[in-house]
């Protein structure tokens, strides 16, 4: 396996969804929904096509996509108010990350990274000249802030934040936002929150953004996903919050790496965005959670923690095996029991193992069912 500054090639995500394949086994490793997209997007999409949206679209993105984002935004239950200027269409989140990250980091910046985090956000930090610094949460997944405290220094420029979170489905509350705030707020430290399962928060809680935060706004690049939200990732399109500050300096460096996002995709997303229903979003989702936490009750794998958030279970499988690494166990349950997981280590970046796997349940209920109903018979 070749590593690239300290990183891996190639994607343990990959490699997992490969091996399902080959063994025909029921996928849950991944994020990826294998249900269809909403009807209506598709007919948008299509009618993108007779409005010549085929060219590019300004650098800040298509204006009525923008307009739209401002009213779904405003309509929130803890509502964002937003000016034109603090938006801006982007082709995905990753991108987001990586340009923001370009636009404060000088080089040896430290850039702290909460794991167990997404693979990208580390080579991230390192091609954009930054140092990552990484917190490892408590074993239940919260933020212990007096060792947190102990990751700033002086050459802290950014923290990187995932809420809802990949993986382990944690929400950060006002509460988290205001004390992460009180750490920082004598340091010119900024902010990236990369906030793409904002549609799925469970059990009656409300996403908090950090943009709500007064001060925290102004050092603050909001990231959010149409991918996640509408099951459209291949189409390419998210979007970035920040000020018009913040903007302004993303923006230029926007220009020279991407310009533009799919220009018919943002037609069809605008449109949508007028008859959406945040709240089916989150029941439908919601709903495949508890298929999968009832029926999981009744293997030996344990999930501790029911998700608050996003579209991912971790489950600790220490009742079946004392031995093997989490990476050993999840290629064991995949090729063996025909159902793919991911190890939790795939999203640390030195932790050589854990007690946990990770499964999605963004799939169809009857493929979350079969590949329980198969555990329930053969763990």
């Amino acid at each position: 396996m070749e590593r690239i500054y300290g990183f891996t090639h190639y994607s343990f995500f990959t490699e997992m969804s490969e091996l399902a394949s080959r063994n025909n086994s029921f996928d849950l490793s991944l994020g990826l929904p294998d249900f269809d997209i909403d009807s209506r997007l598709k007919t948008f999409l299509m009618e993108a096509a007779d409005h010549q949206c085929h060219q590019y679209e300004p650098l800040a993105g298509n204006p009525l996509l923008i307009k739209n984002i401002i009213t779904f935004n405003a309509a929130r239950v803890n509502s964002i108010h937003l000016k034109e200027n603090e938006v801006t269409i982007i082709p995905c989140a990753t991108f987001a990350l990586h340009t923001a990250l370009k636009s404060l980091l000088n080089q040896g910046d430290e850039v702290i990274i909460i794991q167990p985090s997404y693979y990208t956000y580390g080579p991230s930090v390192v091609l954009n000249g930054g140092v990552p610094v990484y917190y490892d949460l408590d074993p239940d997944f919260s933020i212990n802030w007096e060792k947190f405290q102990v990751c700033i220094s002086e050459k802290t420029k950014a923290i990187i934040v995932n809420s809802p979170q990949n993986p382990t489905g944690t929400i950060w509350k006002q509460s988290d936002w205001n004390q992460l705030y009180e750490l920082i707020k004598h340091q010119e430290i900024y902010l990236i929150s990369e906030e793409i399962y904002d549609t799925y928060c469970y059990d009656g809680v409300e996403h908090y953004s950090s943009f709500l935060h007064p001060e925290l706004k102004n050092r603050t690049f909001c990231i959010f996903s149409f991918g996640k939200m509408f099951h459209t990732s291949g189409w390419k399109v998210s979007y970035l919050l920040a000020s018009e500050d913040l903007t302004a300096k993303f923006r230029c460096h926007q220009q020279y790496i991407s310009y533009s996002a799919n220009a018919p995709a943002q037609y069809a997303l605008a449109k949508y965005l007028e008859v959406f229903d945040s709240s089916e979003n989150r029941r439908i989702m919601q709903g495949k959670r508890d298929i999968f936490n009832d029926m999981i009750a009744f293997t030996p794998l344990e999930a501790t923690k029911k998700a608050e958030g996003s579209v991912f279970q971790v489950v600790n499988f220490r009742n079946i095996s004392k031995t093997m690494t989490d990476v050993e166990f999840s290629k064991w349950l995949t090729v063996e029991k025909k159902t793919a997981c991911l190890p939790l280590s795939a999203f640390y970046n030195s932790r050589p193992n854990s007690d946990y796997i990770r499964f999605s349940f963004a799939k169809k209920d009857e493929v979350i069912i079969q590949a329980l109903e198969h555990l329930q018979k053969h763990l």
